[in-house]
């Protein structure tokens, strides 16, 4: 038995990562997923957020996806994400200033599709952040 599974980690302009690992772990619609080798096949939804991948060597990636699919098949797991960026290349002033905008832009309180692309950019620049944010802790650790 294998403790080991491919991981494809897919965005819309390019794929970020191939490789083998012993666990993905990403933002599910329902919540944190775990994916181990030998994982039941599953197709699922992703929120924006942050996926982490385990190396085979024990250290960790870390990738910011805008949401997506996450699909296990028995061989690999499969991130498709409309936009997936390695952790550290996040712009962090850049997200903080997405997040000030989509604020903003809430408090103002315009038309509903103004709203609602409002608070699907804030939902995706704390995403961001909190990708940023985690990776610094893993740094240090």
């Amino acid at each position: 038995m294998s403790s080991t599974i491919r991981c494809d980690i897919v965005s819309a302009e390019e794929a970020i990562f191939h490789g083998t690992v012993t666990m993905v772990i990403a933002s599910g619609e329902m919540g944190e997923l775990g994916i181990a080798p030998r994982h039941a096949p599953l197709i699922t939804r992703l929120k924006p957020g942050q996926v982490r991948v385990h190396l085979e060597d024990g250290s960790e990636q870390f990738f910011y996806v805008s949401g997506g699919i996450l699909e296990v098949q028995p061989q690999v797991v499969t991130v498709l994400a409309d936009t997936a960026i390695r952790a550290k290349d996040l712009d962090e002033a850049a997200s903080r200033r997405a997040k000030e905008e989509a604020e903003r832009a809430l408090a103002n309180k315009g038309d509903a599709v103004d709203l609602a692309e409002a608070q699907r950019r804030l939902i995706e620049a704390v995403a961001q952040l909190q990708a940023l944010e985690r990776l610094r802790k893993n740094v240090k650790h």
